[in-house]
């Protein structure tokens, strides 16, 4: 069945309303309707291709941010994501997400493009619909890949890719998203209470990062990232250039995921867009700052994980905020990741070689309840976040999403990875992470002909 979805509250209107409203010019608003139908499908198109660059952007980012002697695995842990996930979403976890409600819960209609048309206008944009989810499903899981790199076996990430683009990722999305394909007959409960989140701050990548947490206990330190004492060690990325380059490919990805995420084309894109970018820039002079005065020095790869973490926490409120709060979503944002990769590091001792929780589960949840601090009333059919006079009513609602979201995603990742390791195992063996995993897991060099790395 066609949806449109308005940018505020992804309200939907089926082909027949639509043309029974327009009855009195049948002929006209058949042509009118097509047109947009066609609008939106090339939009929602576009933006899906876009956001499917973005595992490009996270192939670079992750790869420059970890040693030279496991970069080729990052990469094919990045085509693992995209590959297998799309399909696996294709056959389980569609349907789960977006199928017909079961108790608010979870979607039950299986295969769920089984008898879809090929050629009618409401076939094309299931299908359409489809393609743009199924690039979520897979940031999602790529956002795994970056927090247990350099150790885990690829035997056992395939098993965990499964089930996150499955299981994990659908189920949480149903609650937030149901709604998207099948009006009130898909609704989950966190949208029955309230819960906001546009693009996906929670749905997409706290979810992410939780799961990449669990992980990373579950896997634990690299070799050499600890002393006997507990006291952390850094283990330099080897290419910030092109990690640097990841992240700008992510920000021009990111204007498909936010913009993208109306799946309508109309004058709400230009906001959301411009939205987008200041808090991401927001999140570049946060971070930065805080760097500096930190470290005496404006660090390089605090400042590029600020800028996602801009892009992260601005997410879930880019349809219902202005920029001028954007601004300050962002900053805030920022702030939190350098903070919060010293904690994750230092005080938990948990080893996240390229920031995935901070960036992706902090700044996330940041992200969804910023959405309810600030959203504008005249963006959000006059209702407005805590700070536009709305009091908690948009909080509340926030912090429970936020809540069962970690609790769902951290728990059912640690049941995943645990599966992992009694079935396949979960580690590379000492010998192997010291020689890297391009040649133990993979049999060959990222840099053939240049020794550019230690063993130790």
């Amino acid at each position: 069945m066609f949806f449109k979805f308005s940018s505020i509250g992804r309200k939907v209107s089926t082909i027949a309303t639509v043309l029974t409203l327009a009855a009195p010019s049948a002929a006209f608003a058949g042509e009118e309707f097509l047109t947009q139908t066609h609008a939106n499908i090339l939009w929602t198109l576009l933006a899906a291709i876009l956001v499917m660059f973005m595992q490009a952007g996270f192939a670079c980012v992750e790869a420059g941010f970890t040693r030279a002697k496991s970069a080729g695995n990052i990469l094919m842990k990045n085509f693992l994501d995209f590959a297998a996930g799309s399909i696996i979403f294709f056959l389980f976890g569609f349907g789960l997400m977006f199928g017909l409600d079961a108790g608010g819960f979870i979607g039950t209609s299986g295969f769920g493009l089984a008898g879809v048309g090929l050629t009618t206008p409401d076939g094309q944009w299931t299908l359409t619909f489809w393609f743009f989810q199924s690039v979520f499903a897979a940031t999602a899981a790529t956002i795994v890949s970056g927090g247990i790199a350099e150790r885990t076996k690829f035997s056992s990430y395939i098993l965990v890719t499964m089930i996150v683009t499955g299981l994990i990722y659908p189920v949480s999305g149903h609650w937030a998203w149901g709604s998207l394909w099948l009006g009130d007959a898909g609704s989950g409960w966190l949208e029955g209470i309230g819960f906001m989140d546009f693009a996906g701050s929670t749905v997409v990548h706290s979810v992410g990062g939780w799961i990449a947490l669990a992980g990373a206990i579950i896997v634990g330190p690299r070799i050499g990232k600890y002393t006997a004492d507990g006291k952390a060690k850094a283990i330099p990325g080897h290419n910030i250039p092109m990690a640097s380059l990841g992240v700008f490919i992510l920000w021009f990805g990111w204007f498909g995921f936010n913009p993208g995420s109306t799946t309508t084309a109309d004058g709400s894109i230009g906001l959301i867009a411009v939205v987008t970018s200041l808090s991401a820039c927001g999140g570049v002079l946060g971070a930065m700052f805080t760097s500096w005065i930190r470290y005496g020095k404006p660090d390089i790869s605090m400042t590029c994980n600020g800028a996602l973490a801009g892009l992260v926490g601005i997410t879930a409120a880019c349809a219902t905020v202005s920029p001028a709060a954007s601004i300050i979503i962002g900053m805030i944002a920022g702030v939190l990741v350098v903070l919060s990769i010293e904690f994750i590091d230092k005080i938990l001792r948990i080893d996240d070689p390229v920031g995935a929780v901070s960036v992706h589960g902090v700044c996330g949840a940041w992200g969804t309840l910023a959405c309810g601090l600030f959203t504008t009333p005249e963006l959000n059919d006059g209702i407005g976040g805590l700070f536009y006079g709305g009091g908690f009513a948009l909080v509340t609602p926030q912090l429970i999403g936020i809540g069962v979201c970690f609790v769902w995603a951290f728990g059912a990742g640690l049941i995943a990875f645990a599966i992992a390791k009694a079935t396949v195992g979960i580690r590379v063996t000492k010998e192997e992470e010291m020689k890297g995993l391009d040649i133990s897991e993979h049999g060959m060099e990222s840099y053939n002909g240049f020794q550019i790395f230690s063993n130790e």
